[in-house]
C-alpha cells in the first residue's frame, strides 16, 4: 500500500489537473478508502470518516466517491446482490464474492481482466476497465454449509 503522502499527492494532482478544489472531505474520504485492506460501501466510508469529519453526509461521500472514480483513483465494484463497494486498488484484478454473506476479496495472480482488456481492444473497442468476479462460498460459509 502506498504511503499517505503519495496517496494524497495523486489525489491533489488529479484534482488540480481538472481545476477542482482540494477539500478536507475529499482528502479524508480518499485516505479512508485507501487505508483499508477491504472493499467498502459508501456507508462504511461514512462511518470510517465520521470521527475526523463529523457532520459529513452520505450524499457527500457518494459524490466524493464518484469524483474519485472519475479521477481513476478508485473503482466501483458490484457485489451481485445490488450492493456496490469501492476498491482503491485500480489496476486490473479479479474478485471473489460469497453468495451467502457477500464477502468480497481480491483474487491474486489472475490475468483474466488484463486478457479481456486486450481482447476487447483487438476488436476496435476502446476498453477502460474489466472486472472478473468468481462467485461461490467463502471459507466460513463453506464450513457452515458442510456442518449443516
Amino acid at each position: 500500500m502506498a504511503a499517505t503522502s503519495e496517496i494524497d499527492q495523486r489525489l491533489v494532482a488529479g484534482l488540480r489537473e481538472r481545476g477542482l478544489r482540494v477539500t478536507p472531505q475529499r482528502i479524508v474520504i480518499h485516505r479512508a478508502l485507501c487505508s483499508q485492506s477491504r472493499h467498502m460501501t459508501a456507508e462504511q466510508v461514512l462511518v470510517s470518516v465520521s470521527d475526523v469529519l463529523p457532520g459529513t453526509s452520505l450524499p457527500t461521500v457518494y459524490a466524493t466517491l464518484e469524483l474519485l472514480e472519475g479521477l481513476g483513483l478508485v473503482r466501483r465494484v458490484g457485489t451481485g446482490n445490488g450492493a456496490v463497494v469501492f476498491d482503491s486498488r485500480v489496476e486490473p484484478h479479479a474478485h471473489t464474492v460469497c453468495r451467502r454473506c457477500s464477502a468480497m476479496a481480491d483474487l491474486e495472480g489472475t490475468a483474466a481482466p488484463d486478457d479481456a482488456l486486450t481482447r476487447a481492444g483487438a476488436t476496435g473497442f476502446v476498453p477502460d476497465h474489466a472486472q472478473l468476479v468468481v462467485w461461490g462460498l467463502c471459507t466460513a460459509c463453506a464450513a457452515t454449509a458442510v456442518r449443516n
